[in-house]
């Protein structure tokens, strides 16, 4: 069974970074697409960043490029999300997610939460002004 557990959340204030964990397990790591979404309150749940299975690509929403960076440790099975210069707009619940289909390449889909079957629990990053 898969799980994913993420950690690192937390409340920090505007400007400052926090660091976000994704840990999997339940099959092999380095075959799979893993992402991040977030959902603010009274919000839908939005694509944040993802990384393909070799890690040879990245794609991120433009309100955080510059800003965030995803990466993977396949010999941890961890992915991770580096958040910098975060702003109060950032503030939501921060979701790891990953797919089913090994060795995919999904082109624009990497951006859609229907492209992702696995979810973890959810971590909760607070920007204050």
């Amino acid at each position: 069974q898969v799980q994913l557990v993420e950690s690192g959340g937390g409340l920090v204030q505007a400007g400052g970074s926090l660091r976000l964990s994704c840990a999997a397990s339940g099959r092999t790591f380095i075959r799979y697409t893993m992402a991040w979404f977030r959902q603010a309150p009274g919000k839908e749940r939005e694509f944040v960043a993802a990384i393909s299975w070799s890690g040879g690509s990245t794609y991120y929403t433009d309100s955080v490029k510059g800003r965030f960076t995803i990466s993977r440790d396949n010999a941890k099975n961890t992915v991770f999300l580096q958040m910098n210069s975060l702003k109060p707009e950032d503030t939501a619940v921060y979701y790891c997610a990953t797919d089913r289909v090994g060795h995919a390449d999904y082109g624009d889909s990497y951006y859609s939460d229907t492209t992702y079957y696995y979810w973890g629990q959810g971590t909760q990053v607070t920007v204050s002004s």
